[in-house]
């Protein structure tokens, strides 16, 4: 099934995945009260030339969430790591040399708190300047 799960800078990010019923092997999963054990979801991208999927995510949301929405939160990972790359480089949570867990936890949250004031500064809309 193709999907299209955002817009990118040039076009539409496209491509192919499989999606599969799987139960978990190798783990302790927790069966439910009548002992069965539940489904989870395979997701496989498998872009278009190759000769085997690529990349892989296993799922245990719900059974009647749509392919494109599940593709999408898969494919978020990449937000994730870039804003932790740019809090790491930017902001510099890593530069704390104290000694106390009191000024660990002060410097983190300034961190943190400029992070989200440099977050909300890029995304909010741009006022209109005056003619």
């Amino acid at each position: 099934m193709t999907v299209n799960w955002r817009k990118g800078s040039k076009a539409a990010m496209t491509s192919h995945f499989v999606f599969l019923r799987i139960r978990l092997a190798g783990r302790r999963p927790k069966p439910a009260a009548d002992g069965v054990i539940g489904l989870s979801r395979l997701i496989a991208q498998w872009p278009e030339g190759e000769d085997e999927p690529v990349k892989y995510w296993i799922s245990n949301l719900p059974a009647d969430i749509p392919a494109r929405d599940l593709v999408r939160l898969a494919k978020l990972r990449w937000r994730i790591e870039h804003d932790y790359r740019e809090l790491k480089t930017t902001l510099g949570p890593d530069h704390f040399e104290g000694r106390s867990f009191t000024g660990r936890h002060r410097h983190v949250t300034l961190v943190t708190a400029a992070h989200l004031f440099l977050t909300e500064q890029r995304t909010c809309p741009k006022v209109p300047a005056r003619t």
